[in-house]
This record gives C-alpha cells, structure tokens and sequence, in this order.
C-alpha cells in the first residue's frame, strides 16, 4: 500500500512540563487506585430561586451553595444528626417542588444498565424527620407536583404512597415477573431507548400516565449464575441459579406496549389509543403543559417513521402533530420540549442532513429552523423563555471539539460562549441566570467553572491542580490527533500515543483500539487516562480511529453503514492497519487490534477479514453475530433477519472464523445481560472447528462491563501479558 502522509490536527501534551518528570505509573494506578481520575462536581441540583445550588457531599450532607460567591449556605440535611440505623449513606436525593421535603436513596443496587432498587426515605425539613416510604425496597419514587405523595415502583406494580395520611395504595394489580410489567420498561426498553422510568404525573398532579409492557410472548434468556466472589453469593454453592428474563431478539417478539392513564380522583384507568398495530415502539411519554394532554411518541418497527402523537387524558383519543420518515433510522432522545407558555414545540432532527434544533407551534405547524450548518447540535441544553434564547452543545468547530452556545428565538444571532477549545458541556441554573461549564482536553483534566448566563467566569468550583501537580512528576505519554485519507477516498479522524522517549528512527510494536458503533466517537480532545497511556509506557504506538458510523460528522457520514453495519466498518479498520504499517517507525509485523463490545466485534472481523495486516488480537464481550442480539439495536440499523439475512450474516465475525491467523484472545463475563456468553461460545465452536488456535477467558458472574474488586486490574495485566508476548 502507498505510504500516506500523517496531517497533525493537534499536538498536544497531558499537561504542561510532564516531560520534566521521570517517574513511571503502574496498571494499578489506571485500573485500581484511581490515581489519574479527574474530579468533578457532582450530584449538583439547582434550586428553583435559581440563585443557589445544592449538591450531595460525600453521601452524608445536602449542602446549599450561592451560585453568585459560592459560599456554603445551609446543610439542608445530614446524616450525623439522624437517629436512624437503617440509612448509612445517601446514594441520591430529590427534592420536592416546594422544596420543602427531600426524597432519598439509599443502600442502591443496580439491575440492568439504567435500573436499580433502593431503599426510600422522605425527609422532612420543617419538622426534621426522616421516614422510610415503605417496606422493603422500591423503584423509580418520584414526588407528585405537590409533593404531597409518592409514586414508586415494585414488584412490577405501581403504588402511591400519601405523605399526610400516611397510608399507601396499589393502583395496578396484574404485574408479574417475566410477563407484565407496570410503569417500567422491559429490558430492551431501558437497554435500547435509554430510561428507566415508564411513568409520569401530570403537571397539576391529578394524573399518572404508565407504560404497560406485555412481555408474555418474548423469548426468555437463561443465565447461570455462580456462587463467585462478586457479585457475593451465599446460596447456590454446589447447584448454581438459573436466571431467566425476557430479551427479545433480532427477528423476534417484542413486548406489547400500551399507554395508560390513572386518574386519582375516580381511581380508574384510562387506555390511550396508540393504534390498532402492536408490533411498534412507543419509545417516550411527557405530559404537555396542558393536564389534561398527554404527548406519545409512537415509532415503527424498522424506528425510520417518527410520530408524536397527542392524547386526551379522559378520552384516550390521539391525534398526529408531527412526523417525520428517513431512508435509514431516526434516533429518539430526550430533547422534545414544550414551552412554559404552551404554544410551542422543541425538537432536534437530521432530518437536512446535520442534527439542529426546531420550532413548532403546539399544533405541529412548523415555525422555523433554529440552528444550521454542516455541523450537529450534540447536545439541547434548555430554552429561556424570558429572554427567548436556546442553549445547546455543538461540534460547530470541528468532530474533535464541543463548544457551547446560544441563539435567539430567530435563528439569527449566535453566541459561542466557551472559550476553552476541548470538550464543553454545560449545566443551567433554573431561569438560565447561571451555568456551570464542564472542561477537558487531553493537556487538561476536569475544570469546573460558574458563569453568568453572558458566558462570564464568575469562579473556578474544581481545577484539578492536585492531579495537575502529582501529573508533573511522572513521565507521561502525549496524545497527537490526525487525519489521513484511506484508499477509498474515505478521510478518517485518529489520534496517537507514542511510547515515552519516542525514537522516530527505532520500529515499534502497536496496538490499533477504536468502538467505531453508530453515532459514537472516540477521537474526541478531552481527558482521558487509560491502559493505552499504560502500553505506550510498555513500548507500543497506540492509535485509536473513528471509522465510517461515528458521530459528529452529519447525518450522512453516520448512517452510511446502514443495512450493511460491520462492514465498512471493518473495511476502514483494517485501511488503518495498513496505514499504521507503512509508517516508518512501526514495525508492520506487529501490530495487533482491540475491541469491547461493538469493537469487539470490530477487533474480531481486523483478525479474520484483516488476518495479514493484524498479527494479534483482543475481543472483549464481541457480538459475534446479530442474529443473537437484542430487535431494537439489531433491526435499528440492519432490518429484521427475515428481510435482511444477507446483512446479519455475510459480514458477521462468526462468518469469517476460518480465516484467522494471528494470535487471538477471547473474553466475556459469564453474566452479561447485554452482549450475551452466547456470542463467544459459538464463535469458539467455530473457530474450534476449524482448527483456529484460540485462547479464551471467562469471568465469573460479570455483567459486561467486567468490573468488581480487582477484576479490572487482573483484566488488563492479562490483556498486557498477552500483547506483550505476542507482538514483542
């Protein structure tokens, strides 16, 4: 292949002079101790005067801070003071809309990626008393608008727990594990559409609209579950337990999903009429400004025709008020917003190519395109109704960068108001009179910084000068970012990590890592510290890609993939193998590839389909094909199986297992919800099969994210060991 030329975008250090230090870190500094991690503000909740802040201080205190000094206010609660042995510390809160009770979280424990139970506490801040809201644990609680009750979630049942009288009372009744669920979504829901919470009040409080999900007919998964460490099991010892929920496949039954209304008053619910077709999505629910109207977004199978439809509270009736088709898929996100005074709708849409922002009146009519330009709004951040200005994140700049800005109600007038060039994100104080902006590069860790909705810095909240100083005095990697042009025509974003006392005139071993999924990004200029600086410490040229399918570079770029996902994908990938052989200092006889999850698969298809350009490769939790993933990421972009098996099958890794050659390490954890242990087992019959030397490693009870105790360190010291022994 004809040597390409590297064109530096940025050439930057992890902080100024770390040149200077000598000192080496460890896999235990990056995988245990934390010891690079950037702190931050967090659990930070503006409070409706807008002028002040709450935030959670090490589980214990609620403390009330002025956005304008800064100053420590109150403590609105803590522990200390509680004479209370079932609540040792505060996971999170909540406050009532009053302010006046706060609703706390305590001894979590997470389900799936969104999900977790915990045990409820409402504390009252007049009388100082704190009180559980019910036995047991509970899901999802919420305050009414009022404050004065509590919806929560258990046992696949709705309840509402009256804060005056005391009392509590069920409303739905026909929850049962593995076949109703009441106000909750299934796993592929929460999974898939990205929540958790399946119900909400309506604004004057009178109402519950729920999602009811009818999972009888999805298939059921089995996973067994060992007695292990973590997580710790006391029973099961000698018979492990088989646990089984309901994960619909590619292909396969969904669950039906109907809409409801409970009104409090009469104690009956109503059914919205969301059609007469049962195979769709209803992927999100939000009452308007109006009580008595709740708003659907209704999507079918194949999630490329988007409708949001309006339904009578009393009547069930709907009407259409805005749709919206596309060739490929539309993504569904949080950022429908109806404004305070009711008469107009807030969307986001690719719909011309880039993602913008949108203004409708509440019939649907359209008014005006808010934003625009070769560049995607990444992030709606709020509207501010009194002075008509929209706040949103962008990657205006350029794919690598995030910026904040805002724009007048016209369209006309924008205003960029970070300064940093990095990663901006931003948070906004209630009527939009402060913000806090989050900050990284790779030469900055976390800033934190108040502004005044004018963009000026009023203060600095957190500037990580103590891991700024320990930084100093270690000898620390750099992070070069750059682009190249593969050979067909295709510019791809990457970035580099040289071993320290890089020697352009030496050959080097290398690792190409990269997630590459639809819409995600990686090569992004912000802090990170990972095992790649630590590899790059071991004597490797780390280089991650952003191939065809990411994000931040339009509509068109994205969804190219679309029907046939993994296969310009690996295309791109294996280009990037190549252009990292051709540079000078790489020795192009080692060069190995990593992947989790949708890189896995990625990782997985370099070593067969690039079989002569990677000499080793690490899949970790890979989808190995997508007929045995879930339906709504699966079809999303490929169809379903019956009308797309080309897709799911001549460009999945299971496909090419006889072509490999390299050296080839297989992980999983035996308890992944997601990516299931399916996807590596079969993968390993096939390349048994054909005579493929493999090895593989399991972890025990691991979801698939593989951590635990010191399971993350054992994890990359193995994945270390195996690179280091292979392409050195």
């Amino acid at each position: 292949m004809k040597r390409l030329l590297i064109i530096p975008l940025l050439l930057i250090a992890f902080i100024a002079g770390a040149q200077n230090g000598d000192k080496l870190f460890t896999l235990e500094d990056v995988t245990l101790n934390g010891t690079f991690n950037a702190q931050s503000v967090y659990g930070l909740r503006s409070m409706n005067d807008g002028l002040h802040y709450t935030i959670l201080k090490n589980g214990q205190r609620v403390e009330k801070y002025a956005y304008a000094t800064g100053k420590l206010i109150e403590v609105l609660f803590d522990l200390s003071t509680i004479d209370n042995s079932k609540i040792k510390r505060i996971d999170s809160y909540q406050f009532s809309s009053d302010e006046k009770k706060l609703l706390l979280a305590s001894n979590r424990i997470n389900i799936y990626r969104h999900s977790y139970s915990a045990e409820f506490f409402v504390y009252d801040r007049e009388n100082k008393k704190l009180e559980a809201l019910s036995s047991g644990r509970q899901q999802l609680a919420d305050f009414s608008p009022a404050g004065d009750q509590v919806c929560f979630f258990r046992e696949n049942n709705l309840f509402i727990k009256d804060l005056k009288s005391n009392k509590e009372k069920q409303f739905t009744f026909d929850g049962k594990y593995n076949h109703i669920i009441n106000g909750s979504p299934d796993w592929v829901y929460e999974e898939e559409f990205s929540f958790s919470k399946g119900f909400q009040w309506s604004p004057d409080g009178k109402r519950i609209a729920f999602m009811r999900f009818d999972e009888s007919r999805v298939k059921q998964f089995n996973m067994t579950v060992f007695k292990g460490r973590y997580p710790e099991k006391k029973a099961n010892a000698l018979y492990p337990e088989n646990y089984t929920f309901k994960y619909p496949k590619a292909g396969e039954d969904n669950s039906v999903v109907s809409i409801h209304v409970y009104d409090l008053a009469s104690d009956k619910i109503k059914t919205m009429n969301v059609g007469e077709e049962t195979d769709q999505y209803i992927p999100r629910i939000k009452w308007t400004r109006n009580p008595e109207v709740l708003s659907l977004v209704r999507m079918n199978r194949h999630q490329n025709h988007y409708e949001l439809l309006f339904a009578n509270a009393q009547t069930g009736e709907t009407k259409l008020i805005y749709e919206e088709k596309n060739k490929a898929w539309i993504d569904v996100n949080d950022d429908l917003t109806f404004t305070e005074d009711g008469k107009s709708i807030i969307l986001t849409s690719e719909k011309l190519g880039f993602n913008h922002i949108y203004l409708y009146d509440i019939e649907g009519h359209f008014k005006r395109q808010i934003t625009s330009g070769d560049w995607d709004v990444t992030q709606f951040l709020g509207y501010d109704e009194a002075h008509k200005l929209f706040y949103y994140q962008a990657a205006a700049v350029s794919p690598l960068q995030r910026e904040i800005y805002s724009v007048d109600i016209k369209g006309k007038r924008t205003r960029k108001m970070s300064t940093d060039v990095g990663t901006n994100s931003a948070v906004f104080s209630k009527g939009f009179k402060y913000y806090i902006n989050y900050f990284s590069n790779t030469k900055t860790p976390t800033l934190v910084t108040l502004h005044n909705a004018k963009g000026k810095q009023i203060r600095v909240l957190e500037d990580n000068a103590d891991l700024k100083m320990k930084m100093a005095a270690y000898q620390l990697p750099q992070r070069e970012f750059f682009s190249f042009k593969t050979s067909e025509d295709v510019e791809l974003n990457a970035f580099m990590i040289k071993p320290t006392n890089f020697d352009a005139s030496k050959n080097y071993p290398a690792l190409l890592t990269f997630y590459g999924g639809p819409g995600s990004q990686r090569v992004l200029d912000r802090y990170r510290f990972e095992w790649f600086e630590y590899l790059a410490q071991e004597g490797f040229v780390v280089v991650c890609v952003d191939n065809r399918g990411t994000g931040a570079r339009g509509e068109a770029f994205k969804k190219c993939t679309y029907m046939q996902i993994q296969n310009l994908e690996a295309i791109d990938l294996i280009e990037t193998g190549k252009y990292m052989a051709g540079l000078d200092y790489i020795d192009g006889s080692k060069i190995g590839v990593f992947g989790w999850s949708f890189g896995g698969q990625m990782s997985s298809l370099c070593m067969f389909r690039g079989a002569d350009v990677f000499s080793a490769g690490i899949a970790v939790a890979p989808v190995t094909t997508y007929r045995y993933y879930d339906s709504i990421y699966s079809e999303r972009y490929l169809r379903t199986p019956q009308e797309n098996s080309e897709g799911y099958d001549k460009y999945a890794p299971i496909s090419f297992a006889d072509q490999l050659k390299g050296k080839f390490l297989l992980i999983h954890g035996t308890s992944d919800d997601n990516v299931h242990l399916q996807n590596s087992l079969e993968l390993a019959e096939e390349l048994v099969q054909n005579n493929k030397k493999f090895q593989m490693h399991l972890y025990t009870n691991r979801n698939h994210g593989i951590y635990g105790g010191k399971t993350r360190l054992h994890l990359y010291g193995m994945m270390t060991d195996f690179l280091n022994e292979n392409l050195k």
